[in-house]
C-alpha cells in the first residue's frame, strides 16, 4: 500500500491515539514517547508542512508498527 503524504500534525494524531505523548520540542522536532512494559520507545518528528516518505518509514518502523497498521490509524 501507498504512504500518503503526511503532514507533521496527522502524523502526531496517529501516533496519540496508540499511547504516544509529547514529551519536548527542540526547534522544529517534535519528541514522542510512550512507555510499555518497562521499555521507553522514543519517536521524533519533524514538524513539516509534508513529512518526506522515508523518514515517515522510519517514524512507522520506531513506533513497533507495520506499515499497514499505521495506514489504519489514519482512517
Amino acid at each position: 500500500m501507498k504512504l500518503p503524504i503526511l503532514s507533521a500534525r496527522e502524523a502526531l494524531k496517529a501516533l496519540n491515539s496508540i499511547g504516544f505523548q509529547i514529551s519536548r520540542q527542540s526547534g522544529s522536532h517534535i519528541i514522542l514517547v510512550k512507555f510499555v512494559d518497562g521499555k521507553k520507545f522514543t519517536i521524533v518528528v519533524p514538524r513539516h508542512d509534508e513529512i518526506a516518505k522515508g523518514t515517515l518509514l522510519s517514524i512507522i518502523a520506531q513506533s513497533g508498527l507495520s506499515k499497514e497498521e499505521f495506514l489504519r490509524l489514519l482512517k
